[in-house]
């Protein structure tokens, strides 16, 4: 009862979480690299005054200290008696307080934080394995008696998923999340906040937010983009603004706890309804917070309407002003060499699908690898993790399978399309569940048990159905896409006339969004693509809201662009003007019926081996660099492709990550691409030191745990022929000196992600400084600014991993 309570408590008037933790342990005596929810054990009456505090602050939910209890830093024995420790301490405070106020509106959040590694395929976890660590943490901490589970300061939307999913599935108590965006509204690993809402309202989370990172005059814009997307209700929990080195070596925040509740203020009348704080906060802060924001009305909660799928950096809207078109050419129906490819595990063509598919305009694409003689759903697994490793658009997932359907689901990183389901019970049965766990808008076809319907009536009527029996699942409108079928013109002159007026009938009469296969209406007809063309005109009239089509279609890319002008989408028809002068410029030069067109974003055809190794490296496919690097040094030499394929390849990826074009997961997936190259040339050089264009040492600061970062760097650097020295984590002063001795480095790179080990970075840098007056210094981390960097006596600030490769091309070009 308590649980709904809290759901019932956050709908009606703004919400308080308390504050920092370790910030505040730090001025208590928690010592540099000691980690907090060690305090549960060997100093509970500190734990649970803090706690006690910051109820009385005014906070009415607690976060328990077991942010950074998992079972990679424990074992089974001290993970339980931590996280247990951590529970009781709080619900203790809790019910202390609620004795003497009378105040019962009092819960108790299970704190779960980043594991501290990166998943595969970028990192080294296994998707699974992250699911199983944070569900023994959910189960202990639901036993212990914990009213929430809060996931936060989640940096990767797969990492995210994994604990959303391990939750779901080991406890039945509300489940929050709030994920830490960059000053441009990025996760680190490339989300936007309308990509995180589409995945978590999609798995059923019951508030979702931010937190971390940045103070509230920062977060300010990333709020307000969320509360428009989002059906639930927002958090917001940001620092006690920036973070700086005062007169006395103490980390401190720039904000007083006065100015800290009037910039709070400010993200209440953006529609927040839950806020607190995190690093640098203190009950001092929320006891402000509070008292500021208390005369404020909160905003109502408003359920957004839209249909909506993502991918791991961006959500689609399907059913806004512009239509969606679904690129259909990873489907082995009637495509000879697709078949052969998926028998042979070819993924490296699927990807130049996918790879061709984007730079002609595609937003979603279809992937389909039904075979009878594969296992469909280890198929579909692997060409969804490959798919999301080279491109950042949507998927659609497209089987009969429902465990293949559910395998890839599970493992994809987003919220996908699913096609589909059918009016028969049985489909429906199995598909509507998985879309509710996972989920996903439904691809709903409009046939049954008894097959296609010749008429409107009967198509709409199935659709009744099927929307009817989605509900029963907990399902709306939202997450259906009715496709009402396209039969062919040649057998059935009234068929493109039925299927018409099926889409505008769905459309007016129960409000849901269409999806339809365009090109079926010509089969067995010549000049398709110009039949295909019109008829994408007319469905596009009738209110047609997506089109699993071919984006090469030239006809089919004219009516969609002309529909777009046609109907002041295109403000000022500035994209019909760009498509037509691609259009008339690759006409001129593509043989003739089969034209198509390709993007402005995309790279012409390679006009050269070299010009194929360099577009191989930018799309991340790792086998295709390694044979064309090979083949061109058999002609070239190893140096010319180095010189002149892998670096250029790599800096234009840098470019581009740099401007926001790539993201995290690309960028990994070049530089793994350029490893590829690399090896490929081994044979050529007499030593490894013949290609290192220098040594770098990295290292995570002592206390820290975490080495995401650090790991990032380490294959980008080494993707850029720098040789690294890797420490690992948890890294003491004394052992970075004498490794940076011995390896005879000129530059080393620290990271900490933990505001309370900063302190230990300084000291770092002070010793090195002293021992080694030559060595450079870089430094990089969440918790870091370039003027803290300045004050703890860095040489180089580094946001991201490109930042650090041109730290070491600095340091080591210098004379």
């Amino acid at each position: 009862m308590k649980n709904r309570h809290l759901l019932e408590l956050i709908g009606e008037k703004t919400v308080l979480f308390d504050g920092g933790t370790g910030t505040v342990l730090a001025s208590r005596g928690l010592r540099a690299g000691e980690r907090p929810e060690a305090w549960n054990l060997s100093h509970p009456d500190e734990i649970r005054s803090l706690h006690t505090e910051y109820f009385r602050a005014g906070a009415q939910i607690v976060k328990s200290n077991t942010f950074g209890a998992n079972p990679l830093h424990y074992g089974a024995d001290a993970l339980c008696e931590t996280v247990s420790a951590g529970i009781r301490l709080a619900k203790e405070a809790r019910d202390a307080v609620a004795e003497e106020t009378g105040n019962r509106d009092l819960f108790v959040a299970l704190d779960i934080g980043p594991l501290g590694v990166l998943l595969e395929p970028y990192g080294t976890l296994p998707f699974e394995t992250a699911v199983a660590h944070f569900a023994q943490i959910v189960r202990i901490g639901a036993e212990a008696g914990a009213d929430l589970v809060l996931i936060e300061t989640m940096t990767d939307a797969y990492e995210t998923k994994a604990a959303v999913l391990a939750a779901k599935e080991n406890c039945d108590l509300p489940v929050f999340v709030t994920n830490t965006y960059d000053g441009n509204g990025k996760m680190m690993t490339g989300a936007d906040p309308e990509a995180m809402v589409a995945l978590l309202e999609g798995l059923g989370v019951d508030a979702l937010g931010l937190n971390c990172s940045t103070g509230p005059k920062e977060m300010l814009a990333v709020a307000r983009r969320l509360v428009a997307a989002s059906s639930v209700p927002v958090i917001a929990n940001p620092n006690a603004g920036l973070p700086r080195v005062d007169d006395a070596g103490s980390t401190v925040y720039d904000l007083t706890p006065d100015a800290f509740a009037d910039a709070m203020c400010d993200i209440v009348r953006t529609g927040v309804r839950v806020i607190g704080g995190c690093c640098g906060t203190t009950p001092d802060y929320i006891r402000a917070e509070r008292e500021k924001t208390a005369a404020l009305s909160p905003l109502p909660i408003v359920p957004k309407y839209r249909s909506v799928v993502s991918s791991y950096t961006h959500a689609v809207t399907i059913g806004g002003a512009r239509p969606v078109l679904i690129g259909e050419r990873i489907n082995p129906t009637g495509k000879k060499k697709l078949k052969e490819a998926l028998r042979a595990g070819d993924l490296d063509y699927i990807l130049s699908l996918a790879e061709k598919q984007a730079s002609e305009g595609a937003q979603v694409l279809d992937v389909n690898v039904g075979l009878p003689e594969l296992d469909e759903a280890q198929m579909l697994c692997d060409v969804v993790r490959a798919l999301q490793g080279m491109t950042d658009l949507p998927l659609q997932i497209d089987t009969g399978d429902p465990v293949a359907m559910e395998r890839a689901l599970r493992l994809y990183n987003g919220k996908a399309l699913l096609n589909s389901v059918s009016g028969k019970d049985e489909s429906m049965d199995a598909v509507f569940p998985l879309a509710k766990k996972y989920g996903g808008v439904v691809v709903a076809l409009t046939l049954d048990e008894n097959g296609i319907p010749e008429t409107a009536d009967g198509r709409v009527e199935i659709a009744k159905k099927i929307l009817a029996r989605a509900k029963e699942y907990g399902l709306s409108e939202k997450d259906l896409l009715f496709d009402p079928l396209t039969l062919t013109v040649s057998t059935d002159g009234t068929a493109p006339r039925v299927t018409l007026d099926a889409i505008r009938r769905i459309k007016s009469e129960l409000h849901c969004n269409t999806s339809l296969g365009v090109s079926n209406v010509s089969f067995g007809l010549p000049s398709r693509d110009m039949l295909n063309g019109t008829f994408f005109a007319l469905a596009l009239s009738a209110g047609l809201d997506a089109a699993i089509m071919n984006p090469a279609s030239l006809e089919m890319q004219k009516a969609y662009h002309a529909y777009l002008a046609l109907t002041g989408i295109d403000t000022g028809c500035s994209d019909y003007i760009d498509f037509v002068e691609r259009a008339d410029a690759y006409a001129a030069t593509a043989p003739s019926p089969d034209r198509s067109v390709q993007s402005a974003a995309s790279d012409p055809a390679p006009s050269s081996d070299r010009s194929a190794l360099v577009s191989a490296i930018m799309s991340g496919r790792s086998e295709k660099s390694a044979a064309e690097a090979a083949k061109i040094a058999s002609e070239h030499g190893a140096l010319c492709v180095v010189e002149q394929e892998i670096i250029p390849a790599l800096d234009a990826v840098g470019k581009e990550f740099e401007a926001g074009k790539r993201f995290l997961p690309q960028l990994l997936s070049a530089a793994e691409a350029a490893k590829a190259a690399f090896g490929a040339l081994a044979s050529y050089f007499a030593s490894s030191d013949t290609q290192s264009k220098g040594k770098v040492l990295l290292a995570t600061v002592k206390g820290d745990v975490h080495d995401i970062g650090k790991n990032i760097v380490k294959v980008v650097l080494e993707s850029y022929g720098f040789t690294v020295v890797d420490l690992g984590r948890d890294v003491a002063p004394e052992a970075v000196v004498e490794a940076a001795k011995r390896e005879g480095v000129r530059l080393v790179g620290l990271s900490a992600l933990m505001t309370t080990t900063v302190g230990a970075m300084a000291d770092t840098i002070a010793l090195c400084h002293r021992e080694l007056p030559d060595v450079r210094i870089a430094v990089g981390g969440a918790v870091l600014t370039q003027e803290y960097a300045d004050t703890i006596g860095s040489d180089f600030y580094c946001r991201d991993a490109i930042d650090t490769v041109h730290a070491a091309e600095a340091v080591y070009t210098e004379a």
